[in-house]
């Protein structure tokens, strides 16, 4: 995207300010050198790091640091793997122990098949971070009640699924993804279920604030090339988005004027 353009099309999560409307995750590579190649293609400027399962600290072993710059980009812990309220407090405030990061994306899974989000534990985890001085972006269920609650407790994003966690299905939910964009005021982000570039030039179109992903790019063939694919979907469906569509109609219209027709 151009420079120019991107710069003036910026937004906002808890007073810093990006550029991309892509973040991804830091996890599932085959290896740190694909992670960070992958990262740097995508274009992004936050990702998602997962505490309990990348190295952050161990310095005898290789640690994400060493490939994805935390001065570079701006690292957001999450609770990837947690099913408890008390084990997503607990994990993020080791983060914060770890590496003072107070910027969190908090998630509480529900069990196997669906990993759906468990939102009275979510809830629960929620108030207990905001208190603690937390600035939390929630991934949360497709539920406009539960996003709003979220907003008024404190929370600086909504993150709601697209489908569930790593099944590249796509937007399955568009509808309540718009009527979850009307009521709150805080950034909203599709969190999961992204497949493929059009699924995330979608998101955009729809109107959401930015894309969150990682099998996507992890699981591709080529993670690289497909980084570079979710980049260039994300600006195109954002530049849609402010263009506005043309208006959907039943029947044809005809694609030239119709005055001046020789005869």
């Amino acid at each position: 995207m151009d420079g120019d353009f991107a710069a003036e099309d910026s937004w906002t999560v808890a007073g810093r300010r990006f550029r991309s409307r892509l973040i991804v995750g830091t996890g599932k590579y085959k290896s740190l050198e694909e992670t960070a190649a992958a990262i740097e293609a995508s274009g992004a400027e936050m990702v998602t790091v997962a505490v309990r399962r990348v190295n952050l600290s161990d310095s005898a072993a290789p640690m994400l640091q060493d490939y994805v710059d935390p001065k570079r980009y701006t690292y957001l812990p999450n609770t990837a793997g947690c099913h408890t309220a008390k084990d997503a407090v607990r994990t993020l405030r080791l983060a914060r122990d770890a590496g003072g990061w107070n910027l969190v994306k908090l998630e509480v899974l529900g069990p196997p098949p669906t990993l759906y989000p468990d939102m009275p534990a979510t809830l629960e985890a929620a108030d207990a971070l905001i208190r603690d001085g937390f600035e939390v972006m929630v991934y949360c269920a497709d539920d406009p009640v539960a996003a709003r609650r979220l907003e008024e407790m404190g929370c600086v994003a909504i993150m709601p699924l697209g489908a569930p966690i790593g099944s590249g299905l796509g937007l399955q939910n568009p509808a309540m993804l718009s009527l979850m964009m009307e009521g709150v005021t805080v950034p909203l982000i599709v969190d999961a279920g992204i497949g493929t570039a059009s699924d995330a030039a979608i998101a955009m179109e729809i109107g959401c604030d930015a894309v969150l992903l990682n099998s996507a790019i992890a699981h591709a063939g080529d993670p690289v090339r497909m980084a570079r694919a979710m980049r260039h979907a994300v600006e195109a469906g954002r530049l849609a988005r402010l263009a506005g569509r043309m208006p959907r109609r039943i029947g044809a219209e005809p694609s030239s004027p119709l005055a001046g027709l020789i005869r």
